[in-house]
Order: structure tokens, then C-alpha cells, then sequence
């Protein structure tokens, strides 16, 4: 889960419970502290009323309720933006960031085409602002079919490299259950030599990961300064089992993702 309305850089150990962040209430779900399983949580609902076609150029929109059934209107900017939104195909492939713009009465919508058919799954990760002004930072999920023949791809073999344009991303280190364990990201270009990384949503990364099966959630931000090249993150896994982990980077303007598989025993 993300925290902190200033929108510093910092990774939730899961499986904490709800805590305090810069102000903000940040609320774990799950119970193992995986988030995102939920379509209500801390009295909040997330709404959509979307209908996604395989190839189709459409638009995604949603509403985030309070307890009260009022669309929220005041979030907190978190990293650079109110609302960050991540979209899967349930087989975890299809991964998509995407920040959508809301309008006066509460609804958010971006454009949206999903290149595939079949089961997705929404995340909508945000820091609400209550009546009150405390600040509660919450991520809901909701499941969207996009229509047409769903073909499930087998998850890819779990690896600590990937390319992507040109780009070789690798990581070091050894998630644990229950354990808050460093992994140290690098991004290299064609030459071998390290990659001029910018900023981006006021990090030089941002790390998603999803655990197969029930598709938890688990949203990690680097440490504020970088190791040499490397881009550290905290992770904690909250079970054993294979996560699909999605690693957003800037380089020369242009956002790239990079995908690795984990196995955690």
C-alpha cells in the first residue's frame, strides 16, 4: 500500500495492520497483508461502471463511495498523483499504470484498450481525505471482463532479469515470508553501462507485485536515495507461493516496465 501525502518514498511491511504514515492512516488488507482483495475496505467502495471489449478503444470509470454512499472528491497527492490505478489480466499478464483525471462529481476515467479478452482485475490505490482531514490510504480491487475468447497464458519461469527496448533490468536479493528483505535493482542499456534513470512519480522506480492466485497486491516505493546505480526497494512476502512482479523505470522520457516472475519457498 502506498503512504504519505507528501509522496516520499517508502515501502509498507505487510501484514502490520493498519499504522500511521506522514499523517495518513494506512490501512492493510487480507490478512497476510496483501491488499487489493477487496472491493470495500476502511469504508471505502470502490464503483466502476466500465464494460471493456478485447481491442477495443474504450474508457475506464469508476467512483470511490464512502460509507455514506457519497462519491469522495478530496484525495491526497501520493507520489505525484491523487490516483494510481493498476489494471491484470488474471493470468498476470496485460500489466497497465494508468492515472486517471476526475472530474466534479467524483468520477474518474482514463482511456483505456484492452488488448485481450478475458477476467481483469482493477486496483485502485489512493489517500482519501475524510470530513475530518485525517487521511486514509486504501487500495481496492475489482474484477472487469473484457469480452471474448480468454486464452490464459502459463505464468513465465521465475527469473531475476529481464529486457525490455533494448534495457536489461536485474535485481539481487531474496524475498522471506514475514520478512522486510532489500531487493537492489539495476537497469542497463545495450553498452552494459547503467542507465540514466529520471524520476518518475517522484521516485527512480515504482515496484508492483501480485501474487498468483488470488491476485493480492503488494505496492513497494524505493528508498529515497539511490545505492550507486541500483534502486533499492523493501518487500515483504506475505506467503510462499509465485508473484509477478512489475517494475516501472524512466529513461530519456518514456516509461518501460519490466516483469520478473518470484518464487518465494
Amino acid at each position: 500500500a502506498t503512504g504519505g501525502a507528501d509522496g516520499g518514498a517508502h515501502a509498507h511491511s505487510p501484514g502490520t495492520g493498519a499504522h500511521t504514515h506522514d499523517g495518513a492512516t494506512v490501512t492493510q488488507g487480507g490478512g497476510d497483508g496483501a491488499t487489493g482483495l477487496s472491493i470495500t475496505s476502511a469504508g471505502y467502495t470502490l464503483v466502476p461502471s466500465t464494460e471493456l471489449v478485447a481491442g477495443r478503444a474504450g474508457e475506464l470509470r469508476f467512483q470511490i463511495r464512502d460509507d455514506q454512499r457519497r462519491a469522495v472528491t478530496r484525495f491526497a497527492v501520493v507520489h505525484d498523483k491523487p490516483m494510481h490505478v493498476i489494471m491484470v489480466r488474471r493470468d498476470l499478464s496485460g500489466y497497465r499504470h494508468l492515472h486517471p483525471t476526475m472530474a466534479a462529481d467524483g468520477t474518474w476515467s482514463v482511456p483505456i484498450t484492452a488488448p485481450e479478452a478475458g477476467p481483469w482485475r482493477m486496483y485502485a490505490d489512493f489517500t482519501a481525505v475524510a470530513d475530518d482531514g485525517r487521511q486514509v490510504a486504501v487500495v481496492l480491487g475489482a474484477d472487469l471482463t473484457a469480452s471474448g475468447a480468454y486464452r490464459p497464458r502459463p505464468l513465465p519461469a521465475a527469473a531475476t532479469s529481464a529486457t525490455v527496448d533494448g534495457f536489461t533490468v536485474g535485481y539481487a536479493g531474496t524475498p522471506e515470508v514475514g520478512k522486510s528483505v532489500p531487493l537492489r535493482f539495476r537497469v542497463t542499456g545495450a553498452d552494459g553501462a547503467a542507465a540514466a534513470l529520471e524520476p518518475y512519480l517522484g521516485a527512480y522506480g515504482h515496484l508492483v507485485a501480485l501474487r498468483e492466485g488470488d491476485l493480492g497486491y503488494l505496492h513497494v516505493h524505493p528508498e529515497p536515495v539511490r545505492d550507486g546505480d541500483d534502486v533499492t526497494f523493501w518487500l515483504t512476502a506475505p506467503g510462499p507461493g509465485s508473484y509477478r512482479m512489475f517494475l516501472d523505470f524512466q529513461v530519456g522520457g518514456v516509461v518501460r516496465t519490466a516483469e520478473f516472475t518470484l518464487t518465494v519457498a
